[in-house]
């Protein structure tokens, strides 16, 4: 008996299986990286916002008066954060379907940019800016880490979310027992973990030979993972900058 050889044709010409296989492939390749710039200026346009808030709380102590004053609006900038986060999170439809996607991501990412500012309005500029820096190297060296490294980390996914429980379960017992020490290591615990979640969260959405990844069709998603990431980062390390020179 032959071998069995499939051909594909659209009349214009005739392609072999292994032709088609490439073809395929090539497609998919091409969805990926339009998908990954998708999300890079995505997530470029939220920083940009978010930063852009940090530094007028940080050098404008007309702004940090103005926010003391109407300390309401942390309040409903935290609702805002948590309704829009949890129905992004929950809502396929929500973060799928345009333009609605991009509403409630930028109803997020203000809502956040404005706790962030007054959170950064407490500290010392050149603490913030130190803050801002480092952010910005670890990030870069994480996202270069993400993409040359040979270890999988889209498989510990798992182990992930635990040792996330076990910080929140942490966090809640540090705020009976307050003191330096106790809340260097709490923020220092979460720079660690959430600069392991943005190796994660950059593999899940690079795609290819990991196990696991993110749909293209999930790039609102995918953006909002990193940028969470990258600003929990510079949270924590601003708390510990603040702590070691306090």
């Amino acid at each position: 008996m032959g071998d069995t050889h499939f051909q594909y044709g659209d009349g214009n010409g005739v392609y072999s299986d292994a032709e088609a296989d490439k073809s395929f492939a090539f497609d998919d390749q091409t969805i990926r990286k339009g998908f990954i710039r998708k999300v890079y200026l995505i997530l470029m346009m939220q920083l940009l916002i978010t930063f852009g808030f940090v530094s007028v709380f940080t050098f404008s102590e007309a702004t940090q008066k103005w926010a003391q004053t109407n300390y309401w609006l942390v309040w409903v900038a935290l609702a805002v954060l948590i309704v829009t986060m949890i129905c992004m999170a929950c809502c396929e439809s929500v973060r799928r379907k345009t333009p609605l996607n991009f509403i409630f991501l930028f109803l997020f990412t203000l809502a956040e940019s404005f706790l962030l500012g007054v959170i950064a309005g407490t500290y010392e500029a050149d603490e913030v800016l130190m803050a801002v820096g480092i952010t910005a190297a670890v990030s870069l060296g994480l996202t270069l880490f993400a993409l040359q490294t040979k270890y999988d980390f889209t498989m510990c996914g798992g182990v992930l979310v635990a040792c996330l429980v076990v910080f929140i379960i942490f966090g809640i017992i540090a705020i009976f027992i307050p003191g330096k020490i106790i809340g260097l290591v709490y923020a220092s615990l979460g720079a660690l973990l959430f600069s392991v979640y943005l190796v994660y969260d950059t593999q899940l959405m690079l795609g290819g030979n990991h196990k696991y990844s993110i749909s293209p069709e999930e790039y609102i998603f995918a953006a909002l993972n990193l940028y969470l990431d990258i600003v929990n980062i510079f949270m924590y390390l601003l708390t510990i900058i603040g702590l070691a020179r306090s």
